[in-house]
């Protein structure tokens, strides 16, 4: 006897062993305790043409049949067919089952009515008039405290038609039901890790929303490799689901691909959906799995060095590094050691603030905030700092005031050497202003980062923190390539007075930026603190022969603006907490009918079948600013949109949303921007990711294949 065979025994005599005889009248119905019924969803036949029957199954209150896996004990129905020639039928199409669970067995199967549909190909022969005859005989077992095999001819008799068969009211509406809780192919990775006790399935499907994901549940396709009745463990996170239960009884199961049914419900608006994908999952061992998170840590870390090189390319970088430019000229003709010195202050400048600005965001992530990279720039109170310090720098560029002359002085006189504070402070400002940018491949990295444990995550931050000091640093380790620097001269005085305005313009963009998180309150702040700057600037070049009067007037100077900045951060402040930028309406691309983004509206938008684009942008996001220029206020796009139904969803993440950033981790993203097209179809799955630098044509491309 096999080993199935013994657990069924085993199971039934459990169940009959607690249970008290129940009398026939009570136990068994007269007549058969399953009817069935051969359904058709066309009233008529043309050749060539497929069409799906069905076999209807009305069971009586209590007893229950079974999927095509059983489970610990059963057998599914099955169909033997005397088809008119020609003719040819496929496998049944199993609607998701029930959870039986029978004594310590668990068992899968349908209760009360199932309809299992069955596609049927007719030849190309037919003669329309005629009347065609499918034939054959149902086997199926029904079990309630005992176990019944029953079975029971079917037939159906439909005509030939010319053109397309008109459906069958009945059977129409009955097979389209049961189609639609039909699992559809998974669109996500599966593997699996068996060790001695338990089997662990890995589903990569970074799109799912763990807060809304209520159930998971798998149901393999054959018996023996899980078992069945044993509870299943699942955690949904931002790489996937991860699903843990204990091994099965056939121990040769686990050597080969485990098929089966992934079934994941999700709180809606309008109640609980439940999903189900077929998938494989391939087997992995314990050192694969270890070996496979070593490559995908080493695959964020060049990824992420990769993404600090190109920030140096992005236009919130630029304004900064054109400081560092002006030093490097400057210390080009002196002595190497003192140039890679200032290179490694500088990368040390970049490393360490990394380092600050990754830990404040791991730790408040561990917190329970809900915040992404970048995160700094949705305080109204901190943009406007970084407002005034663009302003300072730009005045300090065009001559008007003399920054850090003093400062550097003192620096000399405690440490001996002169402005490597100088370029600590740029590397430290660097990093500051690179985070209104993501670049390409850091989105990836940085998303992956926030997931791992705070040692991984700050190790990854560090890379992208080196990508962005490597090529200053190579420029000053390198000897050869100094030779290459121009040579200090009077032309710096007139490069440099030209490199103040890409700071005006920042200032001017982040002033912008305080308009949309604080709106004119904010502004007012802004510009009153910029005023005041350039008022104690007026005073330094007035009065700097006194040098006397001078320390009056300045003192002064401190005593009365200081307390006036310091009341306009913390008016700032409270403005940011509860402000909200515009509706995206307001500032949304003329051409696209952007609507505002939450989940119950994506949603609701993917529960009806439509493509969604969603556009995860902020105004602090300089990346985000080009990209709706170039390509998403393009009227090819617009036009592209309307012809494939697209909806448009804004997720404008210029002030804190706990909503956008679950959305963003889910996603796999910790960053602005970020563009997920979702296609029509089913209400779950993975949305494609474009790239962060969108263009007109990648943008067309990606929603011509929807």
């Amino acid at each position: 006897m096999s080993l199935r065979s013994t657990l069924l025994v085993l199971a039934c005599s459990l169940v009959t062993a607690g249970t008290p005889a129940a009398s026939p009248a009570t136990s068994e119905p007269e007549g058969p305790r399953v009817r069935v019924e051969l359904v058709s969803e066309v009233g008529g036949i043309a050749p060539e043409q497929p069409f799906w029957v069905a076999l209807y199954q009305r069971i009586s209150p209590g007893w229950h049949t079974y999927w095509v896996n059983p489970g610990d004990s059963g057998e599914p129905p099955r169909v033997e067919w005397a088809l008119p020639s020609g003719f040819t039928v496929g496998e049944i199409a199993w609607p998701v089952p029930e959870r039986i669970v029978v004594g310590p067995a668990m068992t899968y199967g349908y209760s009360g009515e199932v309809v299992l549909p069955i596609p049927v190909t007719p030849p190309a022969g037919l003669r329309p008039g005629d009347l065609v005859t499918l034939r054959g005989r149902a086997s199926w077992l029904v079990c309630e405290k005992v176990c019944i095999p029953e079975e029971a001819p079917i037939a159906l008799t439909l005509p030939v038609v010319r053109g397309a068969p008109a459906p069958d009211p009945r059977g129409a509406k009955l097979i389209a039901a049961a189609r639609r809780t039909i699992p559809t192919p998974s669109p996500w990775q599966a593997s699996f890790v068996a060790t001695t006790e338990d089997v662990r399935l890995t589903v990569d499907a970074p799109g799912l929303m763990a807060e809304r994901i209520t159930d998971v549940w798998f149901y393999p396709a054959q018996w023996g490799a899980i078992d069945l009745a044993a509870p299943q463990r699942a955690r949904v996170e931002a790489a996937g689901i991860e699903l843990e239960v204990a091994r099965g009884s056939l121990r040769e199961a686990v050597a080969a691909p485990i098929e089966g049914v992934l079934v994941v419900a999700e709180r809606l608006d309008g109640g609980v959906a439940r999903h189900a994908f077929t998938m494989k999952a391939s087997p992995r061992s314990a050192g694969e799995a270890g070996q496979t998170a070593l490559i995908s840590l080493l695959r964020a870390l060049g990824l992420a060095v990769a993404g600090g090189l190109v920030l140096n390319l992005m236009p919130c970088v630029l304004p900064v590094l054109s400081v560092k430019a002006l030093g490097l000229v400057q210390h080009s003709s002196g002595r190497l050691a003192l140039l890679r010195a200032h290179g490694l202050a500088y990368t040390a400048g970049v490393l360490v603030s990394f380092a600050v600005v990754a830990g404040a965001l791991i730790g408040l992530r561990a917190g329970g905030e809900q915040l992404g990279w970048g995160f700094q720039l949705q305080s109204p109170a901190f943009v406007t700092l970084l407002a005034w310090l663009f302003f300072v720098l730009a005045l300090s560029f065009s001559g008007v005031i003399r920054v850090g002359g003093r400062l550097a002085g003192a620096g000399q006189r405690l440490a001996g050497r002169s402005g490597y504070a100088g370029s600590f402070a740029t590397g430290a400002l660097a990093t500051v202003a690179a985070t209104p940018c993501t670049a390409p491949f850091m989105g990836a990295a940085v998303g992956f980062a926030i997931t791992q444990p705070w040692p991984t995550a700050l190790l990854v931050f560090e890379a992208l923190g080196l990508g962005l000091a490597l090529p200053y640093l190579l420029l000053t380790l390198a000897p050869a390539w100094s030779r290459f620097l121009p040579k200090p001269g009077p032309w710096m005085a007139r490069l440099r007075q030209f490199l103040a305005f890409p700071l005006y313009a920042s200032a001017a963009w982040l002033v912008w930026v305080v308009s949309r998180q604080a709106g004119p309150q904010g502004v007012g702040a802004a510009l009153a603190g910029i005023v005041l700057i350039a008022f104690a600037s007026w005073l330094h070049q007035s009065l700097g022969g006194a040098r006397a009067l001078w320390r009056r007037t300045a003192t002064l100077a401190v005593v009365a603006l200081l307390p006036a900045l310091i009341v306009g951060i913390v008016a700032l402040a409270p403005l940011g907490a509860g402000a909200r930028s515009p509706a995206p309406e307001a500032v949304a691309a003329p051409g696209v009918g952007w609507e505002p983004f939450s989940p119950e509206r994506l949603a609701e938008l993917r529960a009806s079948g439509k493509p969604v684009f969603v556009n995860f942008t902020a105004a602090w996001c300089v990346t985000c600013l080009v990209n709706e220029r170039v390509a998403l206020r393009s009227p090819a796009v617009a036009e592209v949109f309307a012809k494939k139904g697209v909806v448009a969803l804004k997720a404008d993440w210029t002030t804190r949303d706990p909503v956008i950033s679950r959305m963003l981790g889910s996603l796999g993203r910790s960053g602005v921007p970020l563009y997920a097209l979702y296609p029509p179809g089913a209400a779950i799955g993975t949305p494609t990711l474009l790239p962060q630098i969108l263009t007109e044509g990648a943008l067309i491309d990606a929603i011509d294949k929807i």
